[in-house]
């Protein structure tokens, strides 16, 4: 699995191995009966939710037959799962599937050392590491990618535009589309074209290096680099910690670094953790973490449906917490235990959101190739806040949002963290 797939996707290839054999018309049908059988047999509601679905298996399967062209199937197979009144439900169009499948680059493991978010449909450096090849030639937050060696990156983000204009998705997504073509073996060279501060053109021969953070891979989930990063922000006279990581996953490592970040603030002002630009990982994670900044008992963040079981997201108390102010750093770029986290403090009204709009992703779900080249993504569970928040669909609104922008990057400014930095000093001149 590349390391920049959301993860709470399982990409399990194709469901029939002899395409070819079909006809165009056939596939069609094939696909239809595909996406019945699997939302019938792996629903996490058997009685999906009321839905007659063999009746309108009867009243579409017609139609499909009756279709000659891609763009009718997929309005067809679009309406039937639209019948369902669910996210994370969706068909992806072939061309859509295999640039995000591979990425459309080289591949490998080597790094330029950029972040990128698409702002007002354009590729925008958000932020660059230390010591990385970026960030030794000069390349700033701010600049546009236009360009990866062959790759124009305008006409990738306009057809994934095209297709899933609306989708919560959308930045997720398009974040892991345009990162895998800056990927490389290591020691190659990406030839990168960006506009610059002044909006001037500016290419840079950036030699890929080993990303930061560790290798790490557990089940399905990886081989991913895994990364914490955590710093003291002195403001105004007050200690605040800052703790910032990529994926909820190697926890033998993170969850012992996350420890000791806040066991070395237990007396400071506050707290910051940034989740954005986090995919998710392993849930179980977020329920340790929670568990240094909630001391009541038997606390739950939220609980996740399956088919025949449900798992309870109950935060493991410890004998030391802290009762300081949280903020949460999120963006359209946090998903699944991101959100989950995030969600589920902000319910127990532990913490204060700010950002954007998480991705509405909280759910784990499947991508497979469906025998007329298209994919069908589909979920194979349902998460419910302790609040009683569905958050798939919806995705974790921030108590103050503070969308990124272009303007603010070039500026050097960082409006989420500024304004939870701003909050937290609040929070102790209130008290005094």
């Amino acid at each position: 699995m590349p390391k920049y797939l959301p993860l709470f996707f399982v990409f399990a290839g194709s469901v029939c191995g002899q395409v070819g054999d079909l006809s165009y018309k056939n596939r069609n049908v094939e696909s239809f009966e595909h996406v019945w059988k699997t939302v019938r047999d792996k629903h996490y509601d058997p009685q999906l939710g009321g839905v007659d679905w063999q009746a309108i298996h009867d009243e579409l399967k017609p139609r499909i037959e009756k279709s000659d062209s891609i763009d009718e199937t997929r309005n067809i197979l679009a309406e039937m799962l639209g019948r369902l009144h669910l996210s994370h439900y969706r068909i992806i169009p072939g061309t859509v599937y295999t640039e995000l499948g591979t990425g459309g680059g080289p591949g490998g493991d080597g790094s330029v050392g950029i972040d990128i978010r698409v702002i007002d449909g354009k590729a925008v450096v958000t932020s660059v590491d230390p010591d990385s090849p970026a960030a030794k030639a000069g390349v700033l937050p701010g600049w546009v990618l236009r360009k990866v060696d062959t790759n124009q990156i305008a006409p990738l983000i306009a057809e994934y535009l095209q297709h899933d204009k609306d989708s919560t998705l959308r930045d997720l997504t398009l974040r892991r589309a345009v990162l895998l073509r800056l990927e490389g073996a290591v020691g190659d060279t990406a030839h990168v074209a960006f506009f610059d501060e002044h909006d001037q053109p500016v290419f840079k021969n950036l030699v890929r290096a080993e990303p930061r953070g560790r290798s790490t891979a557990l089940g399905y989930l990886g081989p991913a680099r895994v990364w914490l990063d955590s710093r003291r922000i002195e403001a105004s006279g007050q200690s605040i910690e800052y703790i910032g990581f990529n994926l909820f996953l190697d926890p033998s490592n993170l969850m012992p670094e996350f420890a000791s970040a806040v066991q070395s603030c237990l007396k400071c002002n506050g707290f910051i953790i940034d989740l954005r630009g986090n995919p998710g990982g392993l849930g179980a994670m977020a329920t340790g973490m929670a568990g240094w900044f909630v001391d009541k008992k038997d606390a739950r963040l939220g609980t996740l449906y399956l088919r025949e079981t449900a798992l309870k997201f109950v935060i493991n108390a410890r004998a030391e917490t802290y009762a300081g102010p949280l903020a949460i750093l999120v963006d359209s770029t946090s998903a699944s235990t991101s959100e989950i986290f995030a969600g589920g403090m902000q319910d127990l009204k532990r913490a204060r959101i700010f950002g954007s709009k998480t991705a509405a992703a909280a759910l784990p779900s499947v991508v497979e190739r469906l025998p007329n080249g298209d994919a069908f993504q589909y979920a194979i569970a349902n998460y419910v806040s302790e609040g009683g928040q569905t958050l798939e669909g919806n995705g974790v609104t921030p108590d103050v949002e503070t969308p990124l922008t272009r303007e603010a990057l070039l500026s050097h400014k960082d409006p989420a963290l500024d304004a939870a930095v701003n909050w937290i000093r609040a929070q102790k001149a209130h008290d005094e």
